[in-house]
Protein backbone atom coordinates (compact mmCIF):
# COMPACT_ATOMS: atom_id res chain seq x y z
CA UNK A 1 0.00 0.00 0.00
CA UNK A 2 1.57 3.53 -1.08
CA UNK A 3 1.54 6.69 0.93
CA UNK A 4 1.00 10.24 0.33
CA UNK A 5 4.80 11.41 -0.01
CA UNK A 6 5.64 14.41 2.32
CA UNK A 7 2.38 13.49 4.63
CA UNK A 8 5.30 12.21 7.64
CA UNK A 9 5.77 15.03 9.80
CA UNK A 10 9.26 13.36 11.74
CA UNK A 11 10.62 12.88 8.21
CA UNK A 12 10.24 16.01 7.50
CA UNK A 13 12.25 17.31 10.16
CA UNK A 14 14.91 14.36 9.32
CA UNK A 15 15.32 15.36 5.99
CA UNK A 16 15.19 19.07 5.90
CA UNK A 17 18.98 20.82 6.07
CA UNK A 18 22.53 19.05 6.73
CA UNK A 19 22.16 19.83 10.38
CA UNK A 20 19.47 16.63 10.55
CA UNK A 21 22.31 14.91 9.10
CA UNK A 22 22.82 13.24 12.59
CA UNK A 23 19.54 12.41 12.63
CA UNK A 24 19.38 10.16 9.51
CA UNK A 25 22.72 9.07 10.94
CA UNK A 26 20.83 7.53 13.63
CA UNK A 27 18.04 6.12 11.75
CA UNK A 28 20.41 4.47 9.48
CA UNK A 29 21.36 2.62 12.04
CA UNK A 30 18.44 1.32 13.01
CA UNK A 31 17.41 -0.18 9.33
CA UNK A 32 16.20 3.16 7.78
CA UNK A 33 17.33 3.27 4.16
CA UNK A 34 17.58 6.44 1.83
CA UNK A 35 13.93 5.39 0.49
CA UNK A 36 12.73 5.12 4.29
CA UNK A 37 13.19 8.88 5.66
CA UNK A 38 9.67 9.99 3.43
CA UNK A 39 7.59 6.90 5.18
CA UNK A 40 5.63 7.57 8.31
CA UNK A 41 7.52 6.43 11.17
CA UNK A 42 5.10 4.35 13.78
CA UNK A 43 5.41 3.71 17.15
CA UNK A 44 4.49 0.26 17.72
CA UNK A 45 4.53 0.31 21.83
CA UNK A 46 5.01 -3.48 23.27
CA UNK A 47 3.72 -4.48 26.98
CA UNK A 48 5.28 -8.28 26.30
CA UNK A 49 6.64 -9.87 29.45
CA UNK A 50 7.11 -13.08 30.71
CA UNK A 51 5.36 -11.61 34.19
CA UNK A 52 2.23 -12.82 33.69
CA UNK A 53 0.03 -14.58 31.09
CA UNK A 54 -1.98 -11.87 29.90
CA UNK A 55 1.42 -10.49 27.89
CA UNK A 56 3.40 -13.82 27.24
CA UNK A 57 1.89 -13.18 23.76
CA UNK A 58 2.30 -9.90 23.11
CA UNK A 59 5.60 -9.92 21.35
CA UNK A 60 3.85 -12.41 18.67
CA UNK A 61 1.15 -9.98 18.20
CA UNK A 62 4.06 -7.04 18.24
CA UNK A 63 6.09 -8.50 14.97
CA UNK A 64 2.93 -9.38 13.49
CA UNK A 65 2.66 -6.10 13.42
CA UNK A 66 5.96 -4.65 12.52
CA UNK A 67 5.59 -6.78 9.48
CA UNK A 68 2.28 -4.98 8.68
CA UNK A 69 3.10 -1.97 9.02
CA UNK A 70 6.11 -2.03 6.69
CA UNK A 71 4.20 -4.26 3.99
CA UNK A 72 1.62 -0.71 3.95
CA UNK A 73 4.45 1.52 3.45
CA UNK A 74 5.39 2.68 7.35
CA UNK A 75 8.58 2.71 9.39
CA UNK A 76 7.73 0.77 12.71
CA UNK A 77 9.80 1.45 15.66
CA UNK A 78 9.43 -0.93 18.81
CA UNK A 79 9.71 0.19 22.41
CA UNK A 80 9.15 -1.89 25.47
CA UNK A 81 6.40 -0.91 28.33
CA UNK A 82 5.79 -2.42 31.71
CA UNK A 83 3.19 -4.37 33.38
CA UNK A 84 2.78 -6.23 36.67
CA UNK A 85 0.46 -8.88 37.50
CA UNK A 86 -2.69 -8.09 39.60
CA UNK A 87 -3.00 -12.10 40.11
CA UNK A 88 0.25 -12.69 41.05
CA UNK A 89 0.88 -9.97 43.56
CA UNK A 90 -2.73 -10.19 44.92
CA UNK A 91 -3.35 -10.36 48.59
CA UNK A 92 0.18 -8.78 48.91
CA UNK A 93 1.93 -5.28 49.36
CA UNK A 94 3.21 -5.61 45.22
CA UNK A 95 -0.60 -4.93 44.78
CA UNK A 96 -0.36 -1.74 46.09
CA UNK A 97 1.87 -1.01 42.51
CA UNK A 98 -0.94 -2.35 40.55
CA UNK A 99 -3.03 1.23 39.83
CA UNK A 100 0.40 2.57 40.05
CA UNK A 101 1.50 0.56 36.84
CA UNK A 102 -1.50 2.26 34.95
CA UNK A 103 0.54 5.78 35.19
CA UNK A 104 3.99 4.39 33.96
CA UNK A 105 2.48 2.82 31.36
CA UNK A 106 0.69 5.79 30.33
CA UNK A 107 3.63 8.35 31.07
CA UNK A 108 5.86 5.61 29.60
CA UNK A 109 4.14 5.74 25.98
CA UNK A 110 3.78 9.36 25.79
CA UNK A 111 7.15 9.69 26.49
CA UNK A 112 8.68 8.20 23.87
CA UNK A 113 6.15 9.08 21.26
CA UNK A 114 7.00 12.94 21.71
CA UNK A 115 10.43 12.08 21.93
CA UNK A 116 10.59 10.69 18.69
CA UNK A 117 7.95 12.46 16.98
CA UNK A 118 6.21 9.67 16.29
CA UNK A 119 3.60 10.00 13.30
CA UNK A 120 1.30 7.43 14.88
CA UNK A 121 1.36 5.04 17.73
CA UNK A 122 0.12 0.93 17.67
CA UNK A 123 0.00 -0.18 21.18
CA UNK A 124 -0.12 -3.63 22.44
CA UNK A 125 -1.23 -4.71 25.86
CA UNK A 126 -2.78 -7.58 27.77
CA UNK A 127 -2.97 -7.15 31.58
CA UNK A 128 -5.40 -5.13 33.42
CA UNK A 129 -3.92 -2.05 33.53
CA UNK A 130 -1.98 -2.19 30.12
CA UNK A 131 -4.85 -1.20 28.48
CA UNK A 132 -6.29 1.94 30.26
CA UNK A 133 -2.36 3.15 30.67
CA UNK A 134 -1.96 2.46 26.40
CA UNK A 135 -5.52 4.33 26.06
CA UNK A 136 -4.53 7.20 28.18
CA UNK A 137 -1.49 7.68 26.31
CA UNK A 138 -3.04 7.51 22.73
CA UNK A 139 -6.03 9.95 24.57
CA UNK A 140 -2.76 12.44 25.52
CA UNK A 141 -0.97 12.23 22.30
CA UNK A 142 -3.45 12.74 19.86
CA UNK A 143 -1.45 11.42 16.75
CA UNK A 144 -3.44 8.41 14.94
CA UNK A 145 -3.23 5.45 17.20
CA UNK A 146 -4.80 1.66 17.82
CA UNK A 147 -5.22 -0.72 20.01
CA UNK A 148 -4.71 -4.33 20.16
CA UNK A 149 -5.80 -6.62 23.00
CA UNK A 150 -3.35 -9.56 23.46
CA UNK A 151 -6.03 -11.50 23.79
CA UNK A 152 -8.43 -13.35 26.37
CA UNK A 153 -6.94 -16.60 28.02
CA UNK A 154 -9.15 -20.10 27.80
CA UNK A 155 -10.85 -21.70 30.62
CA UNK A 156 -9.42 -23.97 32.73
CA UNK A 157 -11.33 -27.34 33.62
CA UNK A 158 -11.94 -29.54 35.99
CA UNK A 159 -15.03 -31.29 37.93
CA UNK A 160 -16.71 -30.51 35.03
CA UNK A 161 -16.57 -27.17 35.27
CA UNK A 162 -14.69 -24.21 33.80
CA UNK A 163 -12.19 -22.48 35.90
CA UNK A 164 -10.50 -18.98 35.59
CA UNK A 165 -7.90 -17.74 38.28
CA UNK A 166 -10.74 -16.43 40.43
CA UNK A 167 -11.38 -20.35 41.14
CA UNK A 168 -7.81 -20.33 42.70
CA UNK A 169 -8.97 -17.59 45.40
CA UNK A 170 -12.28 -19.07 45.71
CA UNK A 171 -10.52 -22.11 46.54
CA UNK A 172 -8.72 -20.92 49.46
CA UNK A 173 -11.34 -19.76 51.26
CA UNK A 174 -13.22 -23.20 50.29
CA UNK A 175 -10.18 -25.39 51.27
CA UNK A 176 -10.31 -23.00 54.60
CA UNK A 177 -13.77 -23.84 55.24
CA UNK A 178 -13.65 -27.79 54.95
CA UNK A 179 -16.37 -27.65 51.86
CA UNK A 180 -13.36 -28.77 49.80
CA UNK A 181 -10.57 -31.31 49.94
CA UNK A 182 -6.53 -30.74 49.83
CA UNK A 183 -6.26 -33.10 46.32
CA UNK A 184 -9.40 -31.41 44.93
CA UNK A 185 -7.62 -27.51 45.81
CA UNK A 186 -4.40 -28.79 44.37
CA UNK A 187 -5.95 -29.68 41.09
CA UNK A 188 -8.26 -26.41 40.89
CA UNK A 189 -4.82 -24.47 41.36
CA UNK A 190 -2.82 -26.62 38.86
CA UNK A 191 -5.98 -26.38 36.06
CA UNK A 192 -7.24 -22.69 36.57
CA UNK A 193 -4.75 -21.05 33.85
CA UNK A 194 -3.54 -23.82 31.10
CA UNK A 195 -1.78 -20.98 28.78
CA UNK A 196 -1.46 -17.48 27.77
CA UNK A 197 -3.75 -14.65 27.68
CA UNK A 198 -6.50 -12.66 30.13
CA UNK A 199 -8.01 -13.68 33.05
CA UNK A 200 -10.85 -15.59 31.28
CA UNK A 201 -14.13 -14.07 32.81
CA UNK A 202 -15.49 -10.28 32.63
CA UNK A 203 -13.22 -9.04 34.72
CA UNK A 204 -11.23 -6.04 33.90
CA UNK A 205 -8.91 -6.84 31.45
CA UNK A 206 -11.96 -8.05 29.09
CA UNK A 207 -14.07 -5.36 30.39
CA UNK A 208 -11.67 -2.74 29.09
CA UNK A 209 -10.86 -4.47 26.19
CA UNK A 210 -14.83 -4.95 25.43
CA UNK A 211 -15.35 -1.03 26.48
CA UNK A 212 -11.84 0.16 24.07
CA UNK A 213 -13.73 -1.58 21.11
CA UNK A 214 -17.02 -0.57 21.82
CA UNK A 215 -15.73 3.07 21.91
CA UNK A 216 -13.63 2.51 18.52
CA UNK A 217 -9.78 1.95 19.40
CA UNK A 218 -9.61 -1.47 18.42
CA UNK A 219 -10.71 -3.24 15.48
CA UNK A 220 -14.11 -4.96 15.83
CA UNK A 221 -14.32 -8.45 17.34
CA UNK A 222 -11.22 -8.48 18.73
CA UNK A 223 -12.13 -7.77 22.26
CA UNK A 224 -13.03 -11.27 22.69
CA UNK A 225 -10.16 -13.59 20.66
CA UNK A 226 -8.59 -16.09 22.53
CA UNK A 227 -4.74 -14.90 22.86
CA UNK A 228 -3.38 -18.44 21.75
CA UNK A 229 -6.08 -18.51 18.38
CA UNK A 230 -4.45 -17.57 15.18
CA UNK A 231 -7.06 -15.01 14.51
CA UNK A 232 -5.84 -12.62 17.34
CA UNK A 233 -2.47 -12.95 15.43
CA UNK A 234 -4.16 -11.68 12.23
CA UNK A 235 -6.26 -8.98 14.06
CA UNK A 236 -2.96 -7.62 15.26
CA UNK A 237 -1.67 -7.17 11.95
CA UNK A 238 -4.81 -5.91 9.97
CA UNK A 239 -4.51 -3.26 12.98
CA UNK A 240 -1.22 -2.41 11.45
CA UNK A 241 -2.30 -2.25 8.53
CA UNK A 242 -5.50 0.02 9.40
CA UNK A 243 -3.15 2.71 11.60
CA UNK A 244 -1.62 3.62 8.28
CA UNK A 245 -4.81 4.42 6.93
CA UNK A 246 -5.57 6.49 10.21
CA UNK A 247 -2.06 8.67 9.31
CA UNK A 248 -3.43 9.17 5.97
CA UNK A 249 -6.70 10.41 7.12
CA UNK A 250 -5.32 12.11 9.63
CA UNK A 251 -7.83 10.48 11.99
CA UNK A 252 -7.10 10.83 15.85
CA UNK A 253 -7.66 9.47 19.26
CA UNK A 254 -10.29 12.64 20.00
CA UNK A 255 -11.74 12.58 16.90
CA UNK A 256 -13.02 8.57 18.04
CA UNK A 257 -12.89 9.49 21.71
CA UNK A 258 -16.22 11.50 21.87
CA UNK A 259 -18.74 12.27 24.75
CA UNK A 260 -20.72 9.81 22.95
CA UNK A 261 -17.83 6.93 22.61
CA UNK A 262 -17.72 6.92 26.31
CA UNK A 263 -21.32 6.49 26.80
CA UNK A 264 -21.08 3.59 24.20
CA UNK A 265 -18.12 2.01 26.44
CA UNK A 266 -19.76 2.17 29.55
CA UNK A 267 -23.38 0.83 28.50
CA UNK A 268 -21.27 -2.31 27.05
CA UNK A 269 -19.53 -2.58 29.96
CA UNK A 270 -22.96 -2.16 31.69
CA UNK A 271 -24.42 -4.69 28.98
CA UNK A 272 -21.66 -7.64 29.81
CA UNK A 273 -21.80 -7.59 33.49
CA UNK A 274 -18.01 -5.70 33.66
CA UNK A 275 -16.07 -4.97 35.93
CA UNK A 276 -16.21 -1.91 38.50
CA UNK A 277 -12.28 -0.96 37.49
CA UNK A 278 -14.39 0.38 34.11
CA UNK A 279 -15.79 3.39 36.57
CA UNK A 280 -12.40 4.21 37.38
CA UNK A 281 -10.20 4.08 33.96
CA UNK A 282 -12.92 5.73 31.85
CA UNK A 283 -12.97 8.36 33.78
CA UNK A 284 -9.06 8.31 33.61
CA UNK A 285 -9.07 8.48 30.07
CA UNK A 286 -11.92 10.37 29.64
CA UNK A 287 -9.58 13.16 31.44
CA UNK A 288 -6.68 12.56 29.09
CA UNK A 289 -9.29 12.73 26.04
CA UNK A 290 -10.26 16.39 28.07
CA UNK A 291 -13.63 14.96 27.42
CA UNK A 292 -16.20 15.93 30.18
CA UNK A 293 -17.73 12.84 32.00
CA UNK A 294 -18.52 12.12 35.74
CA UNK A 295 -19.34 9.17 38.16
CA UNK A 296 -22.91 10.09 37.87
CA UNK A 297 -22.66 9.26 34.02
CA UNK A 298 -22.37 5.93 35.04
CA UNK A 299 -25.39 5.53 37.25
CA UNK A 300 -27.76 7.19 34.44
CA UNK A 301 -26.55 4.90 31.87
CA UNK A 302 -26.92 2.21 34.22
CA UNK A 303 -30.79 2.62 35.18
CA UNK A 304 -31.36 2.49 31.29
CA UNK A 305 -28.91 -0.49 29.92
CA UNK A 306 -29.60 -3.92 31.10
CA UNK A 307 -27.56 -6.75 31.89
CA UNK A 308 -27.80 -9.29 28.95
CA UNK A 309 -24.46 -11.55 29.01
CA UNK A 310 -24.03 -14.22 32.17
CA UNK A 311 -20.45 -13.88 32.80
CA UNK A 312 -18.32 -14.84 35.31
CA UNK A 313 -17.79 -14.23 38.35
CA UNK A 314 -21.10 -14.47 38.61
CA UNK A 315 -22.14 -15.78 35.73
CA UNK A 316 -21.77 -19.24 34.14
CA UNK A 317 -19.24 -18.35 31.08
CA UNK A 318 -15.93 -17.01 29.95
CA UNK A 319 -15.20 -14.48 27.29
CA UNK A 320 -13.87 -17.52 24.60
CA UNK A 321 -17.81 -18.26 25.13
CA UNK A 322 -19.05 -14.61 24.45
CA UNK A 323 -16.42 -14.95 21.25
CA UNK A 324 -18.66 -17.48 19.91
CA UNK A 325 -21.89 -16.54 19.60
CA UNK A 326 -21.01 -13.19 18.02
CA UNK A 327 -18.91 -11.13 20.70
CA UNK A 328 -18.72 -7.34 21.41
CA UNK A 329 -20.37 -6.50 17.50
CA UNK A 330 -23.69 -8.76 18.88
CA UNK A 331 -23.95 -6.70 22.25
CA UNK A 332 -23.75 -3.50 20.31
CA UNK A 333 -26.12 -4.15 17.48
CA UNK A 334 -28.29 -4.88 19.99
CA UNK A 335 -28.04 -2.13 21.77
CA UNK A 336 -28.01 0.00 18.69
CA UNK A 337 -31.92 -1.56 18.19
CA UNK A 338 -33.01 -0.66 21.38
CA UNK A 339 -31.52 3.19 20.84
CA UNK A 340 -28.94 2.11 23.78
CA UNK A 341 -25.49 3.41 22.26
CA UNK A 342 -24.62 6.25 19.62
CA UNK A 343 -24.35 4.13 15.87
CA UNK A 344 -23.16 7.30 14.24
CA UNK A 345 -19.44 7.94 16.05
CA UNK A 346 -16.39 7.41 14.37
CA UNK A 347 -14.13 4.12 14.57
CA UNK A 348 -10.54 3.45 13.81
CA UNK A 349 -12.10 1.49 11.09
CA UNK A 350 -12.80 4.68 9.34
CA UNK A 351 -16.50 3.30 9.34
CA UNK A 352 -19.03 4.53 12.23
CA UNK A 353 -19.94 1.90 14.76
CA UNK A 354 -23.36 1.16 12.83
CA UNK A 355 -21.52 0.86 9.51
CA UNK A 356 -19.58 -1.52 11.29
CA UNK A 357 -22.05 -3.56 12.59
CA UNK A 358 -24.53 -3.05 9.72
CA UNK A 359 -24.13 -7.32 8.82
CA UNK A 360 -24.72 -8.32 12.14
CA UNK A 361 -27.98 -9.81 14.25
CA UNK A 362 -30.05 -7.89 16.44
CA UNK A 363 -30.73 -10.65 18.05
CA UNK A 364 -28.84 -13.02 19.47
CA UNK A 365 -28.35 -17.21 18.51
CA UNK A 366 -31.55 -18.81 19.74
CA UNK A 367 -29.08 -22.19 20.59
CA UNK A 368 -27.12 -20.63 23.18
CA UNK A 369 -28.05 -18.74 26.38
CA UNK A 370 -24.49 -16.65 27.10
CA UNK A 371 -25.83 -13.44 25.41
CA UNK A 372 -29.91 -13.56 26.06
CA UNK A 373 -32.65 -11.33 24.51
CA UNK A 374 -33.64 -7.71 25.66
CA UNK A 375 -37.45 -9.26 26.84
CA UNK A 376 -35.37 -11.64 29.26
CA UNK A 377 -32.31 -9.81 30.78
CA UNK A 378 -30.66 -10.65 33.26
CA UNK A 379 -31.18 -7.68 34.95
CA UNK A 380 -33.48 -5.07 34.25
CA UNK A 381 -31.13 -2.52 35.22
CA UNK A 382 -27.28 -2.40 35.13
CA UNK A 383 -25.27 -3.66 37.88
CA UNK A 384 -22.74 -0.82 38.42
CA UNK A 385 -24.48 1.30 40.84
CA UNK A 386 -23.01 4.57 42.42
CA UNK A 387 -23.86 5.11 45.98
CA UNK A 388 -23.99 8.22 47.61
CA UNK A 389 -24.30 8.76 51.80
CA UNK A 390 -22.64 10.10 54.84
CA UNK A 391 -20.38 7.21 54.44
CA UNK A 392 -19.13 8.04 50.58
CA UNK A 393 -20.41 12.15 49.93
CA UNK A 394 -18.29 11.90 46.40
CA UNK A 395 -19.61 8.75 45.63
CA UNK A 396 -18.71 4.85 45.82
CA UNK A 397 -19.26 1.76 43.06
CA UNK A 398 -21.43 -1.41 43.83
CA UNK A 399 -21.60 -4.22 41.74
CA UNK A 400 -24.91 -6.06 42.04
CA UNK A 401 -24.38 -8.94 40.20
CA UNK A 402 -24.78 -12.76 41.17
CA UNK A 403 -26.10 -11.30 44.73
CA UNK A 404 -29.53 -12.41 46.74
CA UNK A 405 -30.08 -8.80 48.27
CA UNK A 406 -28.69 -5.62 47.52
CA UNK A 407 -29.48 -4.48 51.27
CA UNK A 408 -27.96 -5.06 54.49
CA UNK A 409 -27.90 -3.37 57.53
CA UNK A 410 -25.09 -4.76 60.87
CA UNK A 411 -22.21 -3.73 62.74
CA UNK A 412 -19.25 -2.44 61.45
CA UNK A 413 -16.05 -4.91 61.57
CA UNK A 414 -13.28 -2.21 61.16
CA UNK A 415 -9.82 -3.34 59.47
CA UNK A 416 -6.65 -0.52 58.84
CA UNK A 417 -5.68 -2.89 56.03
CA UNK A 418 -6.25 -5.85 53.97
CA UNK A 419 -4.31 -8.28 55.38
CA UNK A 420 -6.08 -7.43 58.75
CA UNK A 421 -9.50 -7.99 57.37
CA UNK A 422 -8.07 -11.09 56.10
CA UNK A 423 -7.14 -12.95 58.32
CA UNK A 424 -10.59 -12.00 60.38
CA UNK A 425 -11.54 -13.89 57.65
CA UNK A 426 -10.16 -16.83 57.73
CA UNK A 427 -10.08 -17.41 61.83
CA UNK A 428 -13.94 -17.77 61.11
CA UNK A 429 -13.95 -14.01 63.78
CA UNK A 430 -16.93 -12.90 60.78
CA UNK A 431 -20.34 -13.37 61.36
CA UNK A 432 -23.48 -13.35 58.72
CA UNK A 433 -25.23 -10.01 58.99
CA UNK A 434 -21.22 -8.48 59.50
CA UNK A 435 -20.60 -5.16 57.01
CA UNK A 436 -16.63 -5.24 56.90
CA UNK A 437 -14.84 -2.34 56.91
CA UNK A 438 -11.01 -2.19 54.79
CA UNK A 439 -9.66 1.49 54.84
CA UNK A 440 -6.87 3.54 54.12
CA UNK A 441 -6.34 1.55 51.19
CA UNK A 442 -7.11 4.09 49.10
CA UNK A 443 -5.68 5.65 46.50
CA UNK A 444 -3.59 8.02 48.83
CA UNK A 445 -3.70 5.62 52.08
CA UNK A 446 -2.73 2.34 50.14
CA UNK A 447 -1.37 3.99 48.18
CA UNK A 448 -2.22 2.63 45.54
CA UNK A 449 -5.96 1.63 45.84
CA UNK A 450 -5.23 -2.27 46.43
CA UNK A 451 -8.09 -4.68 45.03
CA UNK A 452 -9.47 -6.87 47.63
CA UNK A 453 -10.08 -9.81 45.41
CA UNK A 454 -8.12 -12.22 48.39
CA UNK A 455 -10.62 -11.06 50.89
CA UNK A 456 -13.53 -10.84 48.77
CA UNK A 457 -13.21 -14.52 47.36
CA UNK A 458 -12.32 -15.72 51.07
CA UNK A 459 -15.56 -14.72 51.80
CA UNK A 460 -17.10 -16.41 48.70
CA UNK A 461 -15.93 -19.76 49.41
CA UNK A 462 -16.56 -19.56 53.58
CA UNK A 463 -20.02 -19.48 52.53
CA UNK A 464 -20.71 -15.84 53.60
CA UNK A 465 -21.34 -14.01 50.32
CA UNK A 466 -24.96 -13.57 50.46
CA UNK A 467 -24.84 -12.60 54.33
CA UNK A 468 -21.84 -10.47 54.87
CA UNK A 469 -21.25 -6.95 52.89
CA UNK A 470 -17.88 -5.02 52.37
CA UNK A 471 -17.12 -1.87 51.71
CA UNK A 472 -13.42 -0.25 50.67
CA UNK A 473 -11.85 2.92 49.93
CA UNK A 474 -9.97 0.74 47.73
CA UNK A 475 -10.75 -1.18 44.84
CA UNK A 476 -12.06 -4.86 43.71
CA UNK A 477 -11.02 -7.04 41.18
CA UNK A 478 -13.27 -7.56 38.22
CA UNK A 479 -13.05 -11.10 39.53
CA UNK A 480 -14.82 -9.99 42.74
CA UNK A 481 -18.83 -10.23 43.43
CA UNK A 482 -21.02 -10.16 46.66
CA UNK A 483 -22.63 -6.75 48.37
CA UNK A 484 -19.40 -5.13 47.90
CA UNK A 485 -18.94 -1.19 47.55
CA UNK A 486 -15.88 0.26 46.44
CA UNK A 487 -14.03 3.68 45.56
CA UNK A 488 -15.35 5.15 48.63
CA UNK A 489 -14.53 8.60 48.36
CA UNK A 490 -13.44 11.13 49.80
CA UNK A 491 -11.04 7.82 51.27
CA UNK A 492 -10.07 7.87 55.18
CA UNK A 493 -6.50 8.84 54.53
CA UNK A 494 -7.69 12.71 53.47
CA UNK A 495 -9.83 12.07 56.08
CA UNK A 496 -13.19 10.93 54.01
CA UNK A 497 -15.92 9.24 56.50
CA UNK A 498 -15.20 6.26 56.27
CA UNK A 499 -11.68 7.09 58.54
CA UNK A 500 -14.62 7.59 61.00
CA UNK A 501 -16.20 4.18 61.59
CA UNK A 502 -15.76 2.23 64.80
CA UNK A 503 -16.48 -0.87 65.77
CA UNK A 504 -19.44 -2.28 66.17
CA UNK A 505 -21.22 0.87 64.51
CA UNK A 506 -24.18 0.40 62.46
CA UNK A 507 -23.96 0.69 58.31
CA UNK A 508 -26.50 0.67 55.84
CA UNK A 509 -25.78 -0.58 52.50
CA UNK A 510 -29.28 -0.21 50.38
CA UNK A 511 -28.18 -0.42 46.33
CA UNK A 512 -31.22 -0.32 45.38
CA UNK A 513 -31.63 3.79 46.87
CA UNK A 514 -28.24 3.76 46.15
CA UNK A 515 -27.24 4.66 50.01
CA UNK A 516 -24.78 3.76 52.22
CA UNK A 517 -24.79 5.43 55.65
CA UNK A 518 -23.05 5.51 59.16
CA UNK A 519 -26.06 5.17 61.38
CA UNK A 520 -24.82 7.85 64.02
CA UNK A 521 -26.20 11.48 64.37
CA UNK A 522 -24.65 14.42 63.65
CA UNK A 523 -23.13 15.59 66.59
CA UNK A 524 -21.14 12.22 67.06
CA UNK A 525 -20.10 12.77 63.54
CA UNK A 526 -18.25 15.84 64.03
CA UNK A 527 -17.15 14.89 67.64
CA UNK A 528 -14.67 11.83 65.77
CA UNK A 529 -14.06 14.21 63.22
CA UNK A 530 -12.44 16.80 65.47
CA UNK A 531 -10.51 13.75 66.93
CA UNK A 532 -9.22 12.43 63.63
CA UNK A 533 -5.65 12.92 62.44
CA UNK A 534 -4.51 11.74 59.10
CA UNK A 535 -1.74 8.73 59.79
CA UNK A 536 1.57 8.99 58.79
CA UNK A 537 2.69 8.18 54.99
CA UNK A 538 3.40 4.53 54.50
CA UNK A 539 5.95 5.51 51.83
CA UNK A 540 7.97 8.53 51.86
CA UNK A 541 10.13 8.03 49.23
CA UNK A 542 10.13 6.00 45.50
CA UNK A 543 7.19 5.64 43.27
CA UNK A 544 4.43 4.65 45.99
CA UNK A 545 6.10 8.32 47.34
CA UNK A 546 5.33 10.36 44.50
CA UNK A 547 1.84 8.54 43.57
CA UNK A 548 0.67 9.41 46.98
CA UNK A 549 1.31 13.10 46.53
CA UNK A 550 0.07 13.40 43.01
CA UNK A 551 -3.17 10.95 42.84
CA UNK A 552 -6.79 12.39 42.69
CA UNK A 553 -9.73 11.04 44.40
CA UNK A 554 -11.59 7.74 42.99
CA UNK A 555 -14.42 9.62 41.89
CA UNK A 556 -12.23 11.43 39.55
CA UNK A 557 -10.39 8.44 38.27
CA UNK A 558 -7.17 8.44 40.46
CA UNK A 559 -5.41 10.26 37.68
CA UNK A 560 -2.02 11.72 38.65
CA UNK A 561 -2.20 15.10 36.07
Amino acid sequence: MSRKSGSNRHSRIVTQGDERAPNRAMLRAVGFGDADFDKPIVGVANGYSTITPCNAGLDDLAHTSVKAIRDAGGMPQVFGTITVSDGISMGTEGMKCSLVSREVIADSIETVCRAQSHDGVIALGGCDKNMPGAMIALARLNIPSIFVYGGTIKPGHFAGRDLTVVSAFEAVGEFGAGRISRDDFSEIERRACPGKGSCGGMYTANTMSSAIEAMGMSLPGSASMAAEDAEKNQSAGESGRVLLDLIDADLKPRDILTREAFENGIAVAIALGGSTNAVLHLLAIAHAAQVPLEIDDFERIRKRVPVIADMKPSGRYVATDLHAVGGVPLVLKMLCAEGLIHGDCMTVTGKTVAENIAAVSETPPTDQDVVVPFAKPLYAEGHLAILRGNLAPEGAVAKLTGVKSSTIRGPARVFDSEEACMEAIMSDSIRPGDVLVIRYEGPKGGPGMREMLTPTSAIIGKGLGDSVGLITDGRFSGGTYGLVVGHVAPEAQVGGPIALVQEGDSITIDATRRVIDLEIDADEFERRRAAWTAPAPRYTSGVLAKYAKLVSSASKGAVTD
